[in-house]
């Protein structure tokens, strides 16, 4: 397997730990854009060495941060903590066990200044990377290294192929894609990775779509 610079050498960060500063921050950006909007509350839930050794390594300010949209390289990560004070934002820890799950994971439980709640359960894998693993209660596989489409709807035959079918149409290259749902015409929830960035325009479209009940774009994490 091919290393890169990034692979060897680490990301540029504040702090002592890829895993546990870089990955953390990167943890709580993606948990930031997932809601869609500014964080008002957010209780976090921290799982194996997040929890044992997370105070030591400063993940409690670097999972803040995250949610205040700092990158990794930002030096007021030290201070996220006064900051989500000063901004309104309020933040609980909790030391929690979620299972046979990686063991620098963590779980936000996020409300927004617009209201929208979501769940939200990831990792730090290493060297700053991330994987998110599941989205209000459903099984994903989203890593932040591509623009995202995060779609919930009624599922319903059809919605992929109209779906797909906008996303063709403005010569948008889907690089991973995956599905899941509650039951047979309950809800699903879609992860769409792909090569391109989306337009506006374009995301409003899929929103209309009648059977669709929430659209979530991501950026690629920087």
């Amino acid at each position: 397997m091919n290393s890169s610079i990034f692979d060897m050498l680490g990301p540029i960060m504040v702090g002592p730990s890829s895993s546990h500063t870089a990955g953390a921050v990167r943890l709580g950006l993606m948990a930031r854009k997932i809601l869609g909007s500014k964080v008002k509350q957010a209780r976090i839930l921290l799982h194996g060495s997040f929890a044992e050794t997370g105070k030591g390594h400063g993940t409690h300010l670097a999972l803040t941060a995250g949610l205040l949209g700092m990158l990794p390289d930002d030096e007021r990560i030290r201070f996220a903590d006064r900051i989500a004070l000063q901004e309104g934002m309020q933040v609980f820890f909790e030391n929690a066990n979620l299972g046979e799950v990686h063991p620098n994971s963590v779980e936000f439980f996020l409300t927004g200044t617009n209201g929208d709640q979501v769940k939200i359960r990831g990792c730090s894998i290493g060297g700053g990377r991330i994987q998110i693993n599941q989205i209000n209660g459903f099984p994903v596989e989203c890593t932040g290294e591509y623009p995202t489409l995060v779609l919930q709807y009624a599922d319903s035959p059809g919605m992929i192929a109209e779906i797909t079918s906008i996303l063709a149409s403005d010569g948008i290259n889907i690089a991973q894609m995956r599905v899941s749902r509650e039951g047979r015409g309950r809800r699903a929830l879609a992860i769409i990775e792909t090569d391109e960035s989306l337009k506006n325009e374009l995301v409003e479209q899929i929103r209309r779509l009648a059977k669709m009940e929430r659209v979530m774009f991501i950026e690629a994490l920087n």
